[in-house]
Parts: C-alpha cells; structure tokens; sequence
C-alpha cells in the first residue's frame, strides 16, 4: 500500500499547526483564543505522527509527537504532554534510540513530578531495553532496571520489582560485579521462598548465589550452601544443591573430569542457559589443569 500521500499530507498538517502556534503567540491571536488555536495545533501534529507512522517515517512521526508534547505542557495537560512524549519514544526507538530515549526520559520526569511511580518504573525498564539491545550499554541498562526496581519497591509491587532486580543480579555477574550479584540473588530468594507461589524460584537464586561465590572463593561457596539449606530446608533437596555439592567436591579434588561429568549430567535434565554456561566454566578455569570448556 502506498502511503506516501499520507507523508505529504502529514507535512501540510505540520505547517498548518506551526502556523497555528505562531499565530496564537501573536498579540491579536493571544486576545482572541489563544490556547484555543494552541489545543488544534496538537490534535494537528497529533494526526500528521500518525500519518508519519502509517509512511514508516519514524522520525517526522516521532518530531511531530514531540511538538504536541511541548504543546500540552504549554496547556497544562502533564498527562497528555507525557503520553506524547511516550509515544514519541516509541517512534523513535525504531529509528533513533538516543531521541527515544531522550523522550522517555522527559515523560518519567514528568510522571514522577505527578507520583505515578509505577508507569515511570515501566519506562525506565522500556529504556534499559533499549540499553541492553540497541545500544548495548550494559552499564546503563542496570541503571534504569534499579530505578525501576526502586520505584515498584515503594508502590509495594514487588514481583515487578523482584523482576528487575534479576536483570540487574544477571548483568552483575556476567561483569564480574559478584558480590552485588550475590546480595539480589540472596535478597530475591528470601523474599520468594515465603510465598507459596512463588517458592519453587528461591532454589535458582540460591544456586546463583552460590555460582557466584564459588567463582570468588570455594571456602565461601560451601558456607553458602550450609547457609541457604539452613534458611530454605527444601533447598537440600534439589537438583541445584545436589549439583553444588558435587561441584565442590570435584573442585576440592582439583577433578576436571568429575566437574564436567556432573554439570552433564545435570544438563541432561535441565538445559543450562547461556549465563549458567559462563558462570560454571568460570568457576572450572579455577581448577588446574582445566581445558576450558564444560564437553
């Protein structure tokens, strides 16, 4: 379908509005309606984004969002100006992720300034996205992950906040930032192993934990273990655990061949994903003699 009408249309909409905002700022237009012209100016270039949009120009449409925010905060309409900027952001993100993250961030401050914590929370994880994909910034992305983490924390959603701080524990680990790993892997266990829906999970950070203190010191990994057994009673019981100890009696022994042979096995029933994959093979570079891979 051809929408490049609707790209010339979306420009003459575009100067139509930019004549109706110069014309609202004059004397004679300020006296007679002036916000008036203002408030048609944004439903304006409102249109010509969505026409900017249906032509896949990302760009105009997120411009044309973001003079209808300017607009509406002209107006006094907070809420309108930061749904503008949103959809601005959105825009952009498939054409420029620094503007769309510039947008993103006008709209949280401005939902803050208004106490709606929790829809800044979202886009602080829309931007930590954008971080971890686009613009592959990890040190960024855990940044905003935290902020929203912090700002579900204190609306007191803490399954949405627990979920960020995942990301975060994640991201630390696989840049070397092990204790901070550690105290959210340890911090998200406790608050899940009380809840019985959510109990099952308080095993995977427990044994994340543990990976990460066994990559810094063997010593520390085996007090972890004793640690979580002690606070989690059905942690013995698992697979993770019963991995861990076979793990550290191989790395004890200075046993390669013992170390791979029980990650593989566990692998035959629980697939290890990429970071489970680095964390072990980290912890296997410690024994001497090591080949470097898990096979």
């Amino acid at each position: 379908m051809d929408n490049t009408g609707k790209e010339k249309e979306a420009i003459q909409l575009m100067a139509d509005a930019d004549k109706k905002v110069k014309s609202s700022g004059s004397f004679l237009g300020g006296m007679f309606g002036g916000n008036h012209k203002v408030e048609e100016a944004c439903e304006m270039y409102a249109r010509a984004a969505n026409m900017f949009k249906m032509a896949k120009n990302w760009s105009a449409a997120g411009n044309a969002f973001c003079e209808a925010a300017k607009l509406h905060m002209q107006l006094q309409n907070k809420h309108d100006s930061a749904t503008s900027f949103v959809d601005a952001g959105n825009a952009f993100k498939k054409a420029d992720p620094q503007e769309a993250i510039n947008c993103l961030n006008t709209a949280i401050d401005i939902y803050t300034d208004m106490g709606r914590f929790t829809i800044a929370a979202k886009h602080h994880i829309t931007i930590a996205e954008i971080y971890e994909s686009e613009l592959v910034d990890i040190e960024k992305a855990i940044a905003h992950f935290e902020q929203a983490a912090d700002y579900y924390k204190g609306e007191e959603s803490n399954s949405s906040a627990n979920k960020c701080l995942l990301k975060v524990g994640s991201y630390s680990a696989q840049l070397e930032q092990y204790p901070k790993a550690i105290e959210i892997y340890e911090q998200v266990g406790t608050n899940t192993m009380d809840n019985p829906l959510l109990k099952y999970s308080a095993k995977e950070y427990f044994f994340k934990a543990t990976l990460c203190h066994f990559i810094v010191d063997e010593l520390n990994a085996k007090l972890a273990v004793e640690k979580y057994e002690e606070m989690f009673p059905a942690f013995s019981d698992s697979r993770e655990c019963k991995l861990l100890k076979k793990l550290l009696e191989a790395h004890e022994e200075q046993n390669c061949e013992a170390f791979t042979e029980a990650v593989k096995e566990y692998d035959s029933v629980s697939r290890l994903d990429q970071w489970l994959t680095t964390m072990l093979l980290r912890i296997k570079k410690t024994i001497q003699g090591d080949a470097g891979d898990l096979k």
